[in-house]
Order: C-alpha cells, then structure tokens, then sequence
C-alpha cells in the first residue's frame, strides 16, 4: 500500500461526471458505482491527500442539451445546476458511510442542504483532512463543471485535476466508433485546444494553460485506477505545458 509520501501530490481535485456515476443505466445515481467511487476517494484521503471533488449533473439533467430543444439556457443551466447538488449529497453520504469526514460545499445558496463556497472554508476543510464535494458549478449559467474544476482547482491551489472518465485515456477519435483511434499518453494544453480534443471544455482548459495545473484523464470504473494515479503511476494522459 502506497503512503502519502509516495504520493507527488498534496492537494488533488477530482472531476467526476455525472454520467460516470449513472454506471451501466445512464442516468440516475447507480449505488454500486457510488460506493466503489467512494472506497477509492476514502483509500487516497487516508494517505494524507487532501481530496476536493466536483460532481457533473448529466445523469440527472443536462441543461446544454434541454437548451438545443428549445428551453431557455438560462433555466436549463441552473436546472442543471440544482442536479450537481443531488449527486453531491449522495457522494457526501457514501463517503461518511465509511468514515470520511465530508462536506457540501455549493455556488448556489442552500443553507439547509450544503455549505455556501468560500474558498477559505473550503482550505480549511481540507486542510483538517475532510473531502469537500463542490457543487452547483460556478453558480453561473453558460459555465460547464469542466470550467468550474477549474476555476476550484485554481482558487484551492491543488496540485493537479484528476478527470475521471468511463475510458482510459484521451483518444484521437472516439474507440468506440473509430478502432484505429489513437490514444494519447501526453499532450499539451494548445494540442488538446488546436485538436478540438474532448478532455474539458475550452475555457477550462485554457484556464489550466494559464495557471499550469495539469489534468489527469482515466478510466475510474478500474478499480483502484484512483489511487494509482494519486501514486504517480503513468495512467491515462496527462495535459500539461509540456
């Protein structure tokens, strides 16, 4: 068992979408996919890595897609939005069930739910060894929770975003369709932005050009997959300068 001081990291954000968490169904919260989540979150916490998450709302509403139908973006977003803080309260409740101090921590005011974000807060939470599960996204429409793991991942000072997918890596065109697609062990921010490739969106990628936090994409339905990476195994790809 790897120990903290294995570990290059301090300071993690995990990025998690809601759809990874809807496991085999693709929508709803799949409880055995939450669970194996939370026993990976709770064996990295245990070496001593700080751990914030940021929980997608796919699984439950996809605010862009409810846009391209003719509702307002607007409403679709904070719709979305409101679906964040669903998975963020199961996440919370998994991750307690087996003894990890946890807390909510959301854009949106909810004070009977979640704690209001406040970056300090969210420091000091951290810093006395609990999870903080950030939801609601920036609070903002128009922003993916690519952009907030971001903006979170800057404001917290983490060390690096660890994007956990359902595949292992980031390919040139989607394995599922494409067999002779290739899959990438590196590249750089302006690769990934000039490609068009599918790691976040543009916008958080280019924030994490600015402030040189380098993202980790991999496949978090291998179990164990979490703390590898947290390890410093080479997993997955890593965006980073260069």
């Amino acid at each position: 068992m790897p120990t903290a001081k294995s570990s290059p990291y301090k300071r993690v954000l995990i990025k998690i979408s809601g759809e990874a968490l809807a496991g085999p169904r693709g929508w709803g919260i799949d409880y055995g996919v939450l669970s194996s989540v939370a026993e990976q979150v709770k064996t990295v916490n245990d070496l001593g890595v700080q751990t914030a998450i940021v929980v997608g709302g796919g699984n439950i509403f996809r605010g862009l897609a409810e846009a391209a139908r003719g509702m307002d973006r607007v409403t679709a977003d904070q719709m979305g939005m409101l679906g964040t803080i669903i998975n963020a309260v199961a996440m919370q409740d998994a991750l307690e069930k087996i003894g990890l101090k946890t807390r909510v921590m959301s854009a949106i005011a909810m004070a009977s739910i979640a704690e209001p974000y406040i970056r300090r807060r969210a420091v000091r939470h951290l810093e006395k060894g609990r999870a903080i599960v950030l939801a609601a996204g920036t609070g903002h429409p128009y922003f993916s929770t690519d952009t907030a793991a971001a903006l979170r991942a800057v404001e917290i000072g983490a060390d690096v975003i660890l994007k956990a997918t359902k595949v292992d890596g980031v390919y040139s065109a989607d394995p599922k369709l494409d067999p002779t697609a290739e899959r990438f062990e590196h590249l750089t921010y302006m690769e990934v932005l000039r490609r068009g490739l599918k790691v976040m969106d543009a916008t958080a990628t280019s924030l994490c050009m600015d402030n040189e936090i380098p993202i980790v994409v991999f496949d978090l339905t291998c179990p164990g997959n979490l703390l590898r990476v947290v390890s410093g195994e080479k997993i997955g790809t890593v965006v980073s300068v260069k």
